[in-house]
C-alpha cells in the first residue's frame, strides 16, 4: 500500500506496534543475504600485504561508527544494545531464550533481521533510500526478551537504560521520523533538530567564504545571549579546542560574525572513534608499499587529528598518484547523499585487492579514453583540457564501512583535485556478483519473453555500464571556474554556450565547488549524468569490443543495458516520497529522470503500461522496442546529456534546477499515472540485500581471514566479533557522544526516559 496520511489511524498504529507497520518500514524475514567473496584474492597476497590491508581494515571498521552519529538520535544506542546482547549470546543461544518468552520463530527471525540491518546500514534507517525501518515484532515481546537475556543479568542497569532510552525511538514511525531529511522533512544528525534548509544555505555561504569544506562538518544551531541565531561549526577530528601546536587548522577555530549572525568554529566531533582510527593508519605505515603510501597516510593521520580537509586533499593526491596497487583502500569522509543539504561526508573506508582478469578490461577502456571523450555531445571547450589518465582496476573487497557497498566507486569527490590531479576509478567486483544477481521468479515489470535474455546479460551489461559511468561519465566535463585572482580557466570571448549560441554569462567563483553551488540536487544530477553517458557509450562497437562483446552478443548488452535502466526508472518510486514531494535516493532519482526522457522521445521507444498480475493485483509491464534505441533513444540522450553537461559547467543553477526537477517531478498525469504506479511498485518491491563480510584477525605476526554464513545470524556474528579487543568501551564512548548531544534533537518534555 501507499504512505499512510500524516495522522492516519494507520499512523498512529503503526507508531505504536512493530507487525502492523507499513510493510516499506520493515525488513522481510526472507530477505536475501550474501556473503562477500575475497578468499582467493586475500590467499595471494604477500605476509606484508595482509598487514597492511588488516590495519587499514581495521581503520575502516573503527571509523565506520561515526556513522551511528551521523544518522538519527538511537542509532549508537540501539548498536550497544544489539552489541551487548550478542556479545553475552550468540544468536542461536539467545533463539533458546526468545522461543522460551514465548516469541515464536517468525518473531525471533524478525529480530535477528533487523539486528542485521541496523548493523548493515550502521543505523536503523536504509542506506539505499533513507527510510526507517522497525522491529516486525511487538515492542513488549521484545522487551521481555531483551530484558531476560543474558547480558541484562550480567548489567541490568546498562541494559535497562538502553533499552528505556532507544525503545520508543526504535518503534515509532511518526511522520517526520520516517525518513532522513531536513526540519520539518525528516530526522538528521548532520543538524541540530531545529536547522532548516535555510540555516543549511547560510552555513554553507558562510563555510564559502572562509574557504572551509563541509565534508567533515556538522551543524548546530542555537540562540546567544543577545537574540542572535548562533551556529556551531563542528569539524571531526581527535583534537578538541585546548591549546594546540600551530596548524592550519586553528587559525580558523574562532567566533564569526555572519550576516547577522554568529558563528563558532569547532572541533573534536568523533574524536575518540577517529583516535582509532589514527593508531592503525599508523600501524598500516609500516607495511606500506612504496612512498607515496607512506605519504598518502601521514596526511590522512593529519586530517583526522586536526580536522583538516586540506590535509585529506594532499592526501588524497598521494593516493591518484598511487598507480595499480596490489592492496587498495580510501578512507574518510566522503560522500554527500544522506546530507539534506548534499554537501556533508558520510565516513567510509574499503580495503581490496585487485581482480586482474577484469582489471585488464578497464585498462583498455582507459587506453580508449581520450578517443572515446570525443564521442560525448558537448563542444571541446566543456572537456578538461587535458584528460589525467586514471588507474582503473576492478577490485574484491576486503572490507567496506560505512551504510553501504556500492558497485563502482569514481573518487576524489574534491572538484579541483579531478580538474587538475585526476581521480581513480574502481569496479568492485565481488560486490556486483552477488548484489546484482537475479532470480527469475523475483523479476518485476518485464514481459515474459525479456526475462532470459535479462537474467543472463543483465551481469555483463552491468560491467560495461559501470566501466562507463565511473571513468567517462564521472570522469568528464570540465567546470568553467574564475580562481581567487580572477583568472578563467576558460576564454570568455571565444567559448559559446551551445544551448544559446552567447557567450559564457555564469561559472564558478573561487571557493564554490559543484557540491555547495547545486546542493540539494547535486549527487543526484550527477548520478544521472554519468548514467546518461554509461548509456550512450554503450553504443560504441569499441567499448564492445574491450568487453569482448561482438555481433548479436553485443546487440544484446546493448538492450538489456538500456533496458535495465528503464526498468530502475520505474523501481525508482519507491524512492520518493509524495507527503513532501522528494526523492531520497540520488542514483533512483537520476534513473526516473532517464526514463522521463527516453518516454518523452516518444515513437514507441518506450512504455510504461499498468496490468493486472497473475495474482490479481496491479502491477506493470515496461517495454523498450530495441529497433529504436538508436534512432529515436540515441538522439534524445543526446539532447538531454548536452543540456546537463552546459548547465553544470557553466555552474547555472537556476537553470540545472529547473531541468533537473522538472524531469523529477512525480504526477499522476496520464498516460503513465506514476502517482499511482507507485503504489504498485510499493507492492512489488523486492528488498535490497545485506551482504556479509569478513573479519581479519592478527595471530601473531600471521592475519587470518574469518568468514561468516549468508544469513542474518551470520552477519551479526560478524559484527559480534569485529572488535574483540575493545566492543564494550566503544559501546560506551558512541553512548557518551550520543548523550551528550542529546539536547539537539529534543524538547525536554520530549526526552524519553533515562536519556541525559
Amino acid at each position: 500500500m501507499g504512505e499512510p496520511e500524516a495522522g492516519s489511524e494507520f499512523a498512529m498504529r503503526a507508531a505504536a506496534a512493530g507487525p502492523m507497520a507499513d510493510a516499506q518500514y520493515i525488513l522481510p524475514n526472507d530477505i536475501g543475504v550474501f556473503s562477500l567473496d575475497c578468499r582467493e584474492a586475500f590467499r595471494l597476497l604477500s605476509p606484508t600485504e595482509r598487514l597492511y590491508a588488516h590495519h587499514l581494515s581495521r581503520a575502516a571498521w573503527y571509523g565506520g561508527l561515526a556513522v551511528l552519529l551521523q544518522t538519527s538520535p538511537e542509532a549508537p544506542y540501539i548498536y550497544a544494545l544489539l552489541s551487548r546482547l550478542f556479545r553475552a549470546q550468540d544468536p542461536d543461544q539467545l533463539r533458546q531464550h526468545a522461543l522460551a518468552e514465548g516469541l515464536t520463530e517468525e518473531e525471533y527471525q524478525a529480530f535477528l533481521v533487523y539486528a542485521a540491518g541496523v548493523y548493515s546500514n550502521m543505523g536503523n534507517y536504509k542506506s539505499f533510500g533513507d527510510t526507517k525501518f522497525v522491529p516486525n515484532l511487538p515492542k513488549e515481546k521484545l522487551e521481555r526478551v531483551i530484558l531476560g537475556t543474558k547480558a541484562a543479568q550480567q548489567h541490568p542497569e546498562e541494559v535497562r537504560s538502553l533499552w528505556q532510552t532507544c525503545r520508543e525511538l526504535m518503534f515509532s514511525l511518526e511522520p517526520r521520523l520516517r525518513h532522513l531529511g531536513l526540519g520539518k522533512e525528516g530526522i538528521t544528525t548532520y543538524f541540530s533538530g531545529d536547522c532548516t534548509m535555510e540555516d543549511a544555505k547560510l552555513a554553507q555561504d558562510f563555510l564559502d567564504s572562509q574557504n572551509l569544506s563541509a565534508y567533515n562538518t556538522r551543524l548546530f544551531k542555537g540562540v546567544s545571549q543577545d537574540g542572535k541565531p548562533c551556529y556551531e561549526v563542528r569539524l571531526a577530528s581527535v583534537l578538541g579546542m585546548e591549546p594546540a601546536l600551530h596548524s592550519e587548522m586553528t587559525s580558523k577555530l574562532k567566533s564569526y560574525e555572519f550576516r547577522g549572525s554568529h558563528f563558532q568554529v569547532t572541533r573534536g566531533d568523533y574524536a575518540p572513534i577517529l583516535q582509532k582510527v589514527v593508531e592503525h593508519l599508523e600501524k598500516a605505515k609500516a607495511y606500506a608499499a612504496n612512498s607515496q603510501q607512506e605519504q598518502m597516510l601521514a596526511q590522512y593521520i593529519e586530517s583526522f587529528t586536526q580536522g583538516s580537509i586540506e590535509a585529506h586533499k594532499r592526501g588524497s593526491r598521494f593516493w591518484i598518484q598511487d598507480k595499480g596497487p596490489i592492496v587498495e583502500s580510501y578512507i574518510g569522509f566522503i560522500e554527500s547523499y544522506r546530507d539534506p543539504f548534499g554537501s556533508r561526508g558520510e565516513f567510509e573506508g574499503f580495503v581490496a585487492m585487485v581482480n586482474k582478469a577484469m582489471s585488464a578490461k578497464f585498462e583498455c577502456l582507459v587506453a580508449s579514453a581520450e578517443q572515446l571523450l570525443k564521442e560525448l555531445p558537448w563542444p571541446p571547450a566543456f572537456e578538461k583540457d587535458k584528460f589525467l589518465t586514471p588507474d582503473f582496476t576492478s577490485l574484491d573487497v576486503l572490507t567496506f564501512s560505512g551504510s553501504g557497498i556500492p558497485a563502482g566507486i569514481n573518487i576524489p569527490n574534491y572538484d579541483d583535485l579531478r580538474q587538475t590531479d585526476g581521480f581513480k576509478n574502481v569496479s568492485l567486483g565481488n560486490v556486483l556478483a552477488v548484489a546484482y544477481a537475479t532470480q527469475r521468479e523475483k523479476l518485476t515489470f518485464l514481459e515474459e519473453e525479456d526475462k532470459d535474455l535479462y537474467i543472463r546479460w543483465k551481469g555483463p551489461s552491468f560491467d560495461v555500464q559501470v566501466g562507463l559511468h565511473e571513468l567517462l561519465g564521472h570522469g568528464s566535463g570540465k567546470l568553467f571556474v574564475q580562481d581567487e585572482k580572477g583568472a578563467f580557466n576558460f576564454d570568455q570571448e571565444t567559448v559559446i554556450n551551445p544551448e544559446t549560441g552567447e557567450q559564457i554569462q555564469s561559472w564558478y567563483r573561487s571557493g564554490e565547488t559543484w557540491d555547495s553551488k547545486f546542493s540539494t540536487i547535486a549527487s543526484s544530477y550527477e548520478e544521472c549524468r554519468a548514467e546518461s553517458v554509461g548509456l550512450y557509450l554503450c553504443l560504441n562497437r569499441q567499448v564492445l569490443e574491450i568487453f569482448g562483446f561482438e555481433g548479436a552478443d553485443a546487440e544484446d548488452v546493448i538492450y538489456v543495458n538500456w533496458l535495465n535502466m528503464v526498468r530502475a526508472g520505474l523501481l525508482a518510486l519507491e524512492f520518493y516520497t509524495p507527503e513532501t514531494s522528494s526523492w531520497r535516493q540520488a542514483h533512483m532519482q537520476a534513473r526516473f529522470v532517464i526514463l522521463r526522457v527516453l518516454l518523452e522521445a516518444g515513437e514507441g521507444l518506450v512504455t510504461v503500461t499498468p496490468t493486472t498480475g497473475a495474482d490479481g493485483r496491479p502491477d506493470a509491464q515496461v517495454r523498450l522496442d530495441r529497433n529504436k534505441i538508436r534512432p529515436v533513444g540515441k538522439p534524445a540522450l543526446e539532447r538531454f546529456l548536452r543540456k546537463l553537461q552546459v548547465l553544470k559547467s557553466t555552474g547555472d543553477v537556476a537553470g540545472g534546477r529547473a531541468l533537473y526537477e522538472g524531469y523529477a517531478a512525480v504526477t499522476d498525469a496520464s498516460p503513465e499515472c506514476f502517482l499511482t504506479l507507485r503504489d504498485t511498485v510499493l507492492l512489488r518491491k523486492e528488498s535490497r540485500k545485506l551482504i556479509v563480510q569478513p573479519n581479519t584477525r592478527l595471530e601473531g605476526s600471521e592475519v587470518q581471514l574469518l568468514e561468516y554464513e549468508a544469513s542474518a545470524a551470520g552477519l551479526i556474528r560478524s559484527f559480534s566479533e569485529r572488535f574483540p579487543e575493545d566492543g564494550p568501551e566503544l559501546e560506551e564512548v558512541l553512548t557518551q557522544l550520543a548523550t551528550a548531544d542529546a539536547r539537539f534533537w529534543k524538547s525536554p518534555s520530549e526526552a524519553p526516559s533515562g536519556q541525559a
